[in-house]
């Protein structure tokens, strides 16, 4: 009986040894498994890296197996980049996988700047040999050419820049900027400086990286000519899928006082850190009311991390536009100005954590350069046909600095708020009913049946909707008409 249990005992030592998991797998038939057989990298920038895309190899046999070479097929001329366990390299050798285990791979590509079509497709495979077994992951990059900006002037106490010319700004410069292929501004601000303009042509495409802006610097002048049909858009540089509505991609543009009106006609700003702020020259503690507006017919400003309008002592007219999505307020006021909103939709139903800010604030005073409070008087703050609404209890609130006084007037508006002060500032408003909007998760602001928008407005020189729709008389409420 001893005997028959030794010899048990040996032939499960002897089996159990035969398929260790510690074995390497010499087997041809063994294969790799593949969390894709395509990877794809959405839109990239000529000469900008893109996204890190990761791929997931899966050992799902028994053994350890051992792969002979993992590779890019161009080597070292691949637009492809491979890391491998931590290793960088676009070729690696003898990389073991334990039983039941899995390998990252994080792969990024830069599109050669050399191409010459507007966009085009890059590919390549990211090949495996384990055993003499050939298995292969295709890589699919759309690539786009670009006018490129890149910062390269950097001064103490400026954020870096780069000039309209690319250069040193000598001189006045007077650019039209054609739709033949996208504008990237990459590494800071493309500054106008004083007496330059820009003139944007429509369905033109900007695209800023991170911590990247537009600055119209004082004297400078920016017109944008968007149509309905091809606004003008400014937005990031990421273009992946999963980056379409995440807020803080890019800076802001800046605007300062200057002589001319900057004008923009259908634009589209979205993803930015503030969409735009608009002011008079920071740099100085004490200076008058801008002299010059800036005009927004028929632009939407989406999802801005912190503000979407940041407007100090200036001039704003607007109509027929949105403002919508911000992380903090829709449109901040700081001491000065005269502001004229027509026909706005100034919604914010902020996705990414808790809001305790209004959608519109304004107050009499700002912080100067050297760190003073400056009380200064909001000379007239007009919301007339406007929706002021969101998902918080109060979307609109001023405070005050005494002496001093904000004078602004909201009518014949849809608005949100749990204080009416002062009462005189109210008038034919439609208090704390919901305009109805079709669809806020999609970014749908349009009004549907029962709006309290419907048909509330008064008649102005405002004539069409943002869609080119003729509007009623009465009209509706926003941007939309019904």
């Amino acid at each position: 009986m001893k005997n028959i249990l030794f010899i048990f005992i040996a032939l499960l030592t002897i089996v159990s040894f035969s398929c260790r998991k510690d074995d390497v797998i010499t087997d041809a038939s063994a294969q790799l498994s593949f969390s894709t057989d395509t990877l794809i990298i959405d839109t990239v920038f000529t000469t900008i890296g893109s996204t890190t895309k990761r791929l997931m190899v899966y050992n799902k046999n028994n053994s350890k197996i051992n792969i002979s070479s993992i590779s890019l097929d161009g080597g070292a001329s691949s637009q492809f980049r491979i890391n491998v366990d931590g290793a960088s390299g676009n070729i690696h050798k003898d990389i073991e996988i334990e039983a039941n285990d899995s390998l990252f791979i994080f792969i990024e590509v830069t599109i050669d700047p050399n191409a010459v079509n507007d966009l085009f497709i890059v590919k390549e495979n990211l090949r495996f040999i384990t055993n003499g077994n050939n298995q292969s992951v295709a890589l699919v990059a759309w690539g786009q050419d670009a006018h490129y900006f890149v910062a390269n002037q950097f001064s103490s106490g400026l954020p870096p820049l780069v000039y309209l010319d690319k250069d040193t700004s000598a001189g006045a410069l007077n650019v039209t900027w054609p739709n033949d292929k996208p504008y990237v501004i990459y590494g800071g601000y493309l500054t106008l400086d004083g007496n330059d303009k820009l003139t944007i042509d429509k369905g033109v495409r900007i695209h800023l990286h991170n911590n990247s802006g537009l600055w119209v610097y004082k004297g400078g002048n920016i017109i944008i000519n968007g149509t309905k049909d091809e606004p003008v858009t400014f937005q990031g540089t990421r273009l992946d899928y999963g980056f379409q509505d995440k807020a803080g991609q890019w800076d802001r543009i800046w605007i300062n006082e200057g002589s001319v009106d900057n004008v923009f006609n259908y634009v589209t700003i979205k993803n930015a850190y503030i969409g735009i702020q608009a002011e008079t020259l920071p740099f100085e503690p004490n200076t008058a009311l801008s002299t010059n507006k800036l005009i927004l017919n028929n632009c939407e400003i989406h999802n801005s991390s912190a503000v979407g309008v940041l407007a100090t002592n200036y001039q704003i007219d607007s109509e027929n536009s949105l403002i919508t999505n911000c992380g903090q307020y829709n449109l901040l006021v700081t001491g000065g100005g005269k502001y004229n909103f027509n026909h706005t939709t100034i919604a914010n139903y902020w996705p990414d954590g808790t809001r305790q800010t209004p959608a519109v604030f304004m107050q009499n005073y700002y912080t100067d350069i050297n760190g003073a409070t400056q009380v200064r008087n909001i000379d007239s703050a007009l919301f007339k046909n406007c929706i002021i609404y969101g998902n918080t209890d109060n979307e609109f609130a001023t405070e005050v600095l005494s002496p001093g006084a904000i004078n602004f007037n909201v009518n014949y508006s849809v608005i949100k708020t749990n204080n009416l002060t002062p009462a005189g500032s109210f008038d034919n408003i439609q208090l704390n009913l919901s305009p109805n909007f079709i669809d806020t998760e999609n970014h749908d602001y349009h009004i549907g049946g029962g709006s309290s928008a419907i048909n509330n407005g008064i008649a102005t020189a405002v004539t069409t909707d943002h869609d080119g729709v003729t509007r009623n008389n009465p009209p509706d409420v926003g941007a939309y008409e019904e």
